[in-house]
């Protein structure tokens, strides 16, 4: 979220932020309606800390009369403190009123981009940041889409798990289950090897952790909802564990701060039709491996880079072609300032899969979260917060089989037959 005085003070740059974004001059109004609304509020908290002051100051004087014997002038002065008093509850109703004004205002805005965000306005305007270094291969024309591979080699069943829940909550079996669970294995040991430290956090959150790390208001429609508890599940391990840092005053000494964690992740995806989202290629449920971190804000772009470095070695690693993309205004997300994108290529669909983003927040979340640190000054700061994902596991798993199909079987990425235990699904 960004501060009121940030948008006072560098209006214009939040003006280019939200035209990248494509947003219209119409909503652009929403800058000047934070403005009034702040003014309104530092108009009331001068009026209210006069009549405080006032009123400080009247029951002083009133015990100064009454010690003096001056009981009339204490009376007639006494009469006047409830009026005073009426007034300043109901200019502290206004004040709560105004600050609850703005801050609904706020979470409406977006991050300020990153100077190098493109424009655009969908997808196909996003600019290619680093291209395939292998060629790609090519598959015989009887090569299957890994919906096809799924029920040939009988390892997945999107129609069981129809069945038991509805549309996009796949079912993993035999070879496909332990093949499910040495990407996950696989990764953490990476991801932890590179220092991140391991967290298993829980799979609900409630609503301030969610507004937080800002899936809410921005992405209300898309989190699963038990109303009963008012918990959602979560749709990211990015929400649950970037909040083990809200309200917390962080060192200088503390950073980085490396976290990972797998957790299922569960999205709604409402709208979600067509070719796109046979078999694998967009579900509800899906497991996935994180990494955050939390950092000094002199120090957050060269961590971006980092974490882009270490995903593409984890691609690497699979043996699976991808490439790299910066985000443009139009298709990043709300609360990032810049966003990188690894797509891996299928080739039995000929096509680009999304199997992970790699953002920097700066301070937009961190600011919900009250996340901040001592400098060296004494100086209370807002931290910077990253996260990527290490992967999405739908999409890569989609890909091996695909991309790794003969006409014996499947063969399983190397570094992954140490947590298989088998070379083939055949």
């Amino acid at each position: 979220m960004l501060k009121t005085q940030f948008i006072r003070d560098h209006r214009d740059e939040v003006v280019r932020s939200l035209k990248i974004r494509n947003w219209t001059e119409e909503k652009i109004t929403i800058l000047d309606q934070v403005i009034s609304a702040d003014d309104k509020r530092k108009d009331t908290q001068t009026e209210l800390d006069s009549l405080l002051s006032q009123l400080n100051q009247s029951s002083k004087q009133i015990g100064e009369l009454f010690k003096s014997g001056q009981r009339e002038e204490a009376d007639k002065l006494k009469q006047e403190i409830p009026a005073i008093k009426e007034k300043t509850q109901q200019l502290q109703e206004t004040l709560s009123q105004a600050k609850e004004s703005i801050t609904e205002l706020l979470l409406q805005i977006p991050n300020i981009t990153h100077q190098s965000v493109p424009a655009g306005r969908e997808e196909s305007d996003n600019e290619l940041f680093q291209a395939c270094e292998t060629e790609l291969q090519q598959l015989g024309e009887d090569a299957l889409p890994h919906w096809e591979l799924a029920t040939k080699y009988d390892i997945l069943d999107m129609a069981a798990g129809a069945k038991i829940t509805g549309s996009g909550f796949p079912v993993f079996k035999g070879k496909g289950a332990r093949l499910q669970r040495s990407f996950i294995s696989f990764l953490l040991n990476e991801v932890t090897d590179a220092g991140y430290l391991e967290i298993i956090p829980p799979l609900l959150v409630n609503e301030d952790s969610a507004r937080a790390t800002g899936q809410l208001p921005d992405k209300e429609g898309q989190m699963y909802h038990a109303t009963a508890d008012d918990l959602y599940l979560i749709p990211t391990a990015e929400v649950p564990i970037t909040n083990l840092y809200r309200d917390v005053i962080l060192k200088e000494g503390d950073f980085p701060i490396k976290m990972t964690g797998y957790t299922p992740c569960f999205r709604r995806e409402a709208g979600s039709y067509g070719a796109d989202v046979k078999g694998l290629n967009r579900v509800h449920q899906f497991d996935k491996v994180e990494i955050v971190q939390i950092t000094h804000p002199d120090r957050s772009y060269d961590t971006l880079m980092d974490m882009v470095t270490l995903v593409g070695q984890l691609l690497d690693k699979l043996e699976l072609p991808y490439r790299i993309l910066r985000l443009c205004g139009g298709d990043i997300g709300f609360t990032s300032a810049l966003t990188y994108d690894f797509e891996v290529y299928s080739l039995a669909q000929k096509k680009w899969l999304e199997v992970s983003s790699v953002s920097n927040f700066e301070t937009f979340q961190t600011n919900r979260l009250k996340c901040r640190f001592k400098d060296k000054d004494g100086k209370t700061q807002l931290a910077h917060s990253l996260n990527g994902s290490a992967f999405g596991l739908a999409r890569i798993m989609a890909a091996v089989l695909e991309n790794n199909q003969t006409s014996n079987g499947i063969h399983i990425p190397d570094v992954l037959r140490g947590y298989t235990g088998f070379d083939i699904i055949d």
